[in-house]
Formats: C-alpha cells, sequence, structure tokens
C-alpha cells in the first residue's frame, strides 16, 4: 500500500483533480491503525529498523494499546539478504498470522522490498518510513507546525544532513521536475481528449 506521505505528493495531486486529498504520513498511519488493529483483534508484524528499536518500539505500543497483538517483529541486516534467510522471513511472516507488515526501511529500500515481495508475504505490507523510529524515541520529529506546512523533510535533513543530503538533492529535484512537467502537460491532455 502506497500513500501520499509526503506533503508536497498530496499538493500535487489536490493540484490534479483531487481537491480533498490530504497527507497521510506513515508515523499517523501506523498508530491509528494500531488503535484499530487493538480494537479488532488483528495482529501486526514489524519489520525494519535496529533491535533496539523495535525493542523500544514494542514497549510503546504496548503501553499505549495494551491489548494490540504483536505477531512478530525482524530487524534485517544492513546488507542484501540471502535467499535462505529471505525465505526464512517470509516463512516467518506469514506463519505469524499477521494481517499487516509495518516496513520501516526508509526509502526506496522499504518500497523495493514490498514489491520484490508481492503475492508472497500474505499480509498488506505498509512502508512507514521513519515511523519505528519516532515512536519507538530513538529520532525526534519534526514539530507539528513543520509537519502542517510540508517541511517535515527539512526538519529530518537538518537532525541527519550527511545521511539525507543527497535522497534529497537527487529525488526531491527529480519530484520537482516531472510535477512541473505534468502540471504544464495536464492542460493539452484534457484538451486532447474533448
Amino acid at each position: 500500500m502506497n500513500t501520499p506521505d509526503g506533503a508536497p505528493v498530496a499538493w500535487m495531486l489536490r493540484c490534479l483533480g483531487y481537491p480533498t486529498q490530504e497527507r497521510i504520513n506513515g508515523p499517523d498511519l501506523m498508530l491509528r491503525y494500531c488503535s484499530h488493529a487493538e480494537q479488532t483483534g488483528e495482529s501486526i508484524f514489524l519489520y525494519g529498523g535496529r533491535i533496539e528499536t523495535l525493542l523500544l518500539l514494542e514497549q510503546r505500543l504496548k503501553e499505549d494499546f495494551p491489548s494490540l497483538r504483536i505477531a512478530g517483529m525482524h530487524s534485517p541486516p544492513f546488507r542484501k539478504l540471502t535467499e535462505e534467510e529471505d525465505r526464512e522471513i517470509v516463512e516467518k511472516i506469514n506463519n505469524s498470522g499477521a494481517s499487516t507488515v509495518w516496513v520501516s526501511l526508509g526509502c526506496p529500500k522499504q518500497e523495493q522490498w514490498m514489491a520484490d515481495h508481492r503475492g508472497r508475504i500474505k499480509a498488506v505490507m505498509i512502508g512507514v518510513g521513519a515511523a519505528f523510529d519516532y515512536h519507538a524515541g530513538t529520532v525526534r520529529r519534526a514539530p507539528l507546525w513543520m509537519q502542517m506546512r510540508g517541511l517535515e523533510w527539512l526538519h529530518r535533513l537538518c537532525s541527519e544532513p550527511s545521511r539525507l543530503w543527497k535522497r534529497y538533492l537527487v529525488t526531491n529535484s527529480i519530484f520537482v521536475g516531472l510535477a512541473l512537467s505534468q502540471l504544464l502537460l495536464a492542460p493539452l491532455t484534457k484538451r486532447s481528449r474533448v
């Protein structure tokens, strides 16, 4: 499942004819779903992050949602999995009975992992970026005023410049270029359909 996590993506969707589209960010979606899962008895699986982060996250989720069923957690190594390791984690997730797998590997790694496991993981996979770190308290989230103005990326860049500068420079530039070309071509596309 993909959602318009970034404010610019939600803005772009509004420009393209979806006037009520809101930003649906991974961290908030995750907590809302945990509340729902606690009430319905569904179980979740947490995939990604460091083991220390997962343990802190598990503790936080159990405090906030005492009846939430966490079917399992897995902290993958910071390298490509072997075929055997990959088979084992797929089996572990599928045998857990979880209805959702929350994937926190960062972009684009988590999207690639979910795409590679489509049809193999028997649960809905949802990429949530830095949500595990935010909820575990290992990384500070942007202040609400920055989140509301679409500046969460700037807060993250200032917090982790050596890790994120290239990602934001490259991906944001590509996004802006593609968004502008789509907006400029949108009126032409509408006219050609008439």
